[in-house]
């Protein structure tokens, strides 16, 4: 008989950063890897350390996400930022939250979440994409019954293939060339489920990828991208996996689309760079 956890540990190890052709004059630096203490998560510890060192600065931005910067002012050719966690996730039971897909339509809904329903830059999609997913749901009256058939329809549709697209593509890019990352399934699923009068969040992370994995045994992966929707509670959806969000997602940053959670982003004054790339591993410790 299998057992149904209630609770997971993990480690996190998060590196990035940037290595300039020549140096860095100068910079002023944001980070947003730390993940917080929600209500199914709980960070018993968490640091970041950066080299060159520098003062950090740490403040939540206004989706809650929180946010560590520092600035250098010594010239440097490379910049690392290291930040580690302990966090405990918990299940929850299933939400009895289901507003109608009306009542979402509601004046006070729309005004309330108003920024998780409007388009953004990432999440643009042309008219005629939202026609065709109409006939696809108009068979549902449920919303959580609409927001499953919706992931499922976006992911016969967009094939998950690494390196198909780069950070700055929008969700109509994606759909055009049919494939992209979690990033991208993320920017569809949100733009369509917008488009239904469903507000729709963008949520970054990690996923500890192993689900059959032994307690102390360390995984190498990167950072993950979700989608929370709003049915009278926030319900995460995961449209790469095909599936809801559970004790292997672990919450670091919330906002509209990915451009209001990047893990590090920020100006200098210099010769070029390119990023350092990223490395994350996870180890389940409980």
């Amino acid at each position: 008989m299998s057992v149904i956890e209630s609770s997971a540990r993990f480690t996190i190890r998060h590196v990035t950063g940037f290595s300039y052709d020549g140096v860095a004059d100068s910079s002023y630096n944001e980070a947003r890897m730390t993940p917080p203490t929600l209500s199914r998560q709980l960070v018993s510890d968490a640091s970041l350390r950066v080299h060159p060192s520098a003062d950090l600065a740490t403040y939540r931005d206004y989706f809650g996400t929180i946010v560590t910067t520092f600035d250098l002012q010594e010239p440097h050719r490379r910049l690392q930022v290291i930040a580690e966690a302990t966090v405990e996730t918990r299940s929850e039971p299933a939400s009895d939250a289901n507003l109608s897909l009306s009542a979402l339509k509601s004046f006070d809904v729309q005004d309330r979440f108003g920024e998780y329903l409007a388009p953004t830059a990432r999440t643009m999609m042309s008219s005629g994409v939202f026609e065709e997913l109409g006939a696809v749901v108009a068979r549902h009256d449920d919303v959580h019954a609409i927001v499953d058939a919706v992931m499922v329809w976006v992911r016969e549709r967009v094939d998950y293939v690494r390196g198909a697209t780069l950070v700055s593509s929008t969700a109509q890019d994606v759909w055009e060339q049919r494939q992209g990352v979690c990033q991208d399934l993320s920017h569809v699923t949100i733009s369509l489920l917008r488009s239904l009068g469903i507000p729709a969040r963008y949520v970054s992370g990690y996923l500890y990828s192993k689900a059959e994995a032994e307690v102390g045994e360390k995984v190498v992966g990167e950072s993950h991208a979700w989608v929370e929707y709003f049915c009278g509670d926030w319900v995460g959806i995961d449209p790469t996996n095909g599936g809801r969000n559970g004790l292997f997602h672990v919450v670091v940053a919330k906002g509209r689309e990915y451009g209001d959670v990047p893990p590090l982003k920020g100006i200098y004054y210099g010769d070029p760079s390119i990023s350092l790339g990223v490395t994350v591993e996870i180890t389940r410790v409980g």
